[in-house]
Parts: structure tokens; C-alpha cells; sequence
């Protein structure tokens, strides 16, 4: 197994990149930000008792990611697996039909991989999209279930805010609006890997009920996947770690 990490610029952490005007485009988690992050676990156990099981572990390879320096960053291969586990738990929140939720999932694991930058990266969801069309055959083979219509409306809607959809957009949000809104949400609860709490998410604006327990949860599996990458695990193996310690088996 592989991993994407590559070592953080000396002597400027995320937080230090956080301030205007010093945005880098390659930004990657490192020790003091993390610490930080960690002291600020949201309230709550972070165990949604009602699984059936732990989610199914979604790793997008880090050869689909546009650039490699992405595919290593905070919007690279972990975060999409740990938006793909979290989406899944969502759905299972709104009795999303296994086989539906895992196809939603595999996309979700895809939906940075075509950024250029770790910055806004406008239309990046659109490029995935469209790279997901292209490349269904990779991520059925790899993650098992293929990037149906939905999901794919889904990513390529997903960093688009709803009040500035335009009216194809607007139309495809009505076709699949639980997709679209599943991704955004899960997307969202993955901000708590920012280095700034006033970036994490604002449960208030997503358009889906969001059970007490993910917001708990989606800092966990930040903290015990990124801690695991950074103290040498691959990307799979810290996903893996992150699951099993913080859901039930």
C-alpha cells in the first residue's frame, strides 16, 4: 500500500497559512494544527448506535487526483474517504437503500479529486464530474458501485452554495436534491480538518437534518485519520483506524 503524504513546508502550519494573503496552494495537515483541532472536539459521543454495521471503506486512489500535491492535502485522499463514510451515514439517517448509499459514497470519495489548489478552486466540482463520467469503469472497479446520475449531479453541484445555482443547476438540484444535499452536508461536517473554528461547519445552513452524533463523529475521524498519516500509516490503513475506533464493530 501506498500513501500520498508528502511533508509539510518547514515552519509554516496551517494555521500560519490561514492568515490573508499567505493561502498556500498545497496546504497539509500538520502536528501543532491538528493539536489545536483536537482541543476543540465538539460536544456529544460520536457513536450513532442505531448502525448496522461500520460504513464501507472508500479510498480514492491518489492517482485519480489532478495534481499529486492535491491528492496529499487537506483536500485529498482522506478527506474524501472520510466524506464518503460520513455521507454514508447520513444516509442511513434518511433510510437511503444500501446499494444507493454506497454509489452516492464512491462518487462523494471522488468529488476534490480534480482540484488544482487547495484554495476556492472555482468549478473544480463540475471537472470531477465530468472526470467520473469519464472514468466510471475505475471507481466501480476499485470502490465497487458506479457513479450513477444522481451521484455525479451531485459532485458536480457540491461546491456550488444553492442560493447562486444558476437554472440547469437549480433543475438538476430538484431532480436529486438528497444527493446533492447528502454530499454538501457531509462535505461540511469535514471542515473541523480547517485550522480555523470559525471555517468549521454551520450546521444551520445545510438543508438536512443532521443527527447529534456526526458532528462529534466527523472531528474524530478527522483527528485519529490524520494523527495515524502522520505518525507514518498509509492512507487506507489511517481511514481504517479512524472507522474502527470510532464506531462500533
Amino acid at each position: 500500500m501506498t500513501t500520498s503524504t508528502l511533508p509539510p513546508e518547514p515552519g509554516r502550519t496551517l494555521r500560519e497559512l490561514a492568515k490573508p494573503g499567505r493561502f498556500a496552494g498545497h496546504q497539509v495537515m500538520d502536528r501543532p494544527t491538528l493539536d489545536r483541532i483536537a482541543r476543540n472536539r465538539p460536544a456529544g459521543a460520536g457513536v450513532p448506535a442505531s448502525l448496522p454495521h461500520c460504513p464501507a471503506l472508500l479510498v480514492p486512489d491518489p492517482a485519480w487526483f489532478a495534481r499529486r500535491g492535491t491528492a496529499s492535502s487537506i483536500h485529498g485522499v482522506l478527506h474524501g474517504a472520510r466524506v464518503a463514510a460520513l455521507l454514508q451515514l447520513l444516509a442511513h439517517h434518511q433510510d437511503v437503500e444500501p446499494a444507493r448509499a454506497r454509489a452516492l459514497a464512491a462518487a462523494a470519495a471522488c468529488h476534490d479529486c480534480r482540484r488544482l489548489d487547495d484554495r476556492a478552486d472555482p468549478g473544480h466540482g463540475k471537472r470531477a464530474a465530468d472526470w467520473l463520467n469519464a472514468h466510471g469503469h475505475l471507481v466501480t472497479a476499485a470502490l465497487g458501485a458506479p457513479p450513477t446520475p444522481e451521484a455525479v449531479t451531485a459532485v458536480a453541484l457540491h461546491d456550488i452554495p444553492h442560493e447562486a445555482f444558476n437554472g440547469s443547476e437549480t433543475e438538476a438540484h430538484r431532480r436529486h436534491r438528497l444527493a446533492v444535499d447528502l454530499l454538501k452536508a457531509a462535505d461540511a461536517l469535514d471542515r473541523c480538518r480547517l485550522p480555523l473554528t470559525r471555517w468549521w461547519p454551520d450546521l444551520r445552513r445545510l438543508r438536512l437534518p443532521i443527527p447529534d452524533c456526526a458532528p462529534p463523529l466527523a472531528h474524530d475521524l478527522v483527528v485519529r485519520s490524520e494523527r495515524a498519516r502522520l505518525d507514518g500509516a498509509t492512507d487506507a490503513q489511517a481511514i481504517e483506524l479512524a472507522l474502527n475506533s470510532a464506531l462500533p464493530a
